[in-house]
């Protein structure tokens, strides 16, 4: 047999095992499971990632939550998800520039919220994962982090007492697989929707800005808008901005993914929403202040070949416009979010 026809068999049954599971599970489990509404708030873009594939529903989502607590998805079982996604910190780490990880080492970059993340076509600072049902996968086998096997987990997630019944009530069957463990958490962690902060009241004419916050606003639609659209402040964009290379972590951000020295610094632009309560900022977490952010804008950016031009030449900011971003920025906060009791641990 030539090896153009070893490839194509190949293909074929790996691409039919893949139309039967996925035939299989959307059949089995919609009998069953109860479907839960993926609502777009108002005025928002559709998401980018589409539950069609992976329906929401009550079972799956509930699954996701206990797999997302569970620290045996971890190598020694003290490290799961929310050990570096903290839910009053919007599912960020709280006051840590860099997350701890397996057998006390640190990971190279600070843990961003979860949260409207359907709504982001790459994940990562640096866009390395294009699609969110894997994404997990990262941080489960990173060794500096959960530092775990994959069949390892499946092994401590079959043995348990609960974990099969669990999988039936989203899936149809006790049959617990990897496909299904992540489709799980992405239904937990895609339906995190943040919208309902001071800013999203007062767009809804439900509330007004004090007169600082007002002024605040017009900076930021004039000064950051460009790079942190609204409504997800953020336009997920790649961007250079003038921050140095730590000389340790040796970070260099798309490029890591790419291979092009034009990605070179290149990070993502974070959302601001929930800022207040996500420090410390930045790729690496160098920033423990919003106003640390604010002053390397406004005289710390370095500039470089791959500089965005947006900043290259900085963003002037008086102590006056820093006070009144401030008042603004603390409007994104979405109290009923990070403490939203459908997301916390079971």
């Amino acid at each position: 047999m030539t090896v153009k026809w070893t490839i194509l068999i190949i293909l074929f049954l790996v691409t039919g095992a893949v139309l039967v599971q996925a035939c299989k599970k959307s059949g089995d489990a919609g009998a069953q499971a109860n479907p839960i509404s993926f609502d777009i708030p108002a005025g928002w873009p559709a998401p980018h990632y589409n539950f069609s594939g992976n329906p929401l529903t009550q079972q799956g989502f509930e699954l996701g939550r206990k797999l997302f607590y569970d620290g045996r998805l971890s190598k020694d079982g003290n490290f799961p998800c929310a050990s570096c996604h903290q839910q009053f910190a919007a599912f960020s780490t709280f006051d840590h520039p860099l997350s701890h990880g397996f057998g006390d080492q640190f990971t190279t970059r600070n843990a961003p919220g979860l949260y409207n993340i359907a709504w982001q076509p790459l994940t990562h600072w640096d866009g390395g994962i294009a699609n969110l049902e894997v994404q997990p996968l990262a941080p489960l086998t990173a060794p500096n982090e959960m530092a775990e096997d994959l069949n390892n987990v499946l092994s401590k997630l079959k043995a348990d007492g609960n974990y099969p019944s669990l999988f039936k009530a989203a899936f149809g069957d006790e049959n617990i697989t990897s496909q299904r463990m992540l489709w799980a958490l992405t239904q937990f962690v895609g339906a995190m929707i943040s919208a309902d902060s001071k800013y999203d009241r007062v767009k809804k004419g439900a509330a007004n800005f004090t007169a600082d916050e007002q002024t605040g606003y017009a900076l930021f639609q004039s000064k950051c808008s460009s790079c942190h659209t609204e409504p997800l402040f953020t336009d997920n964009s790649f961007r250079n901005t003038g921050i140095p290379v730590d000389p340790t972590i040796k970070d260099y951000g798309r490029m890591h993914i790419t291979r092009q020295p034009a990605d070179s610094l290149r990070f993502k632009v974070p959302s601001l929403r929930n800022v207040a309560v996500t420090a410390p900022y930045g790729h690496d977490g160098r920033f423990l202040s919003m106003s640390q952010v604010m002053e390397h804008y406004n005289s710390g950016v370095q500039n470089g070949p791959t500089t965005d031009p947006l900043v290259k030449n900085g963003i002037p900011l008086t102590i006056n416009d820093k006070f009144y971003l401030l008042a603004f920025l603390r409007t994104l906060t979405d109290s009923t979010f990070i403490k939203d009791s459908r997301f916390s641990q079971p």
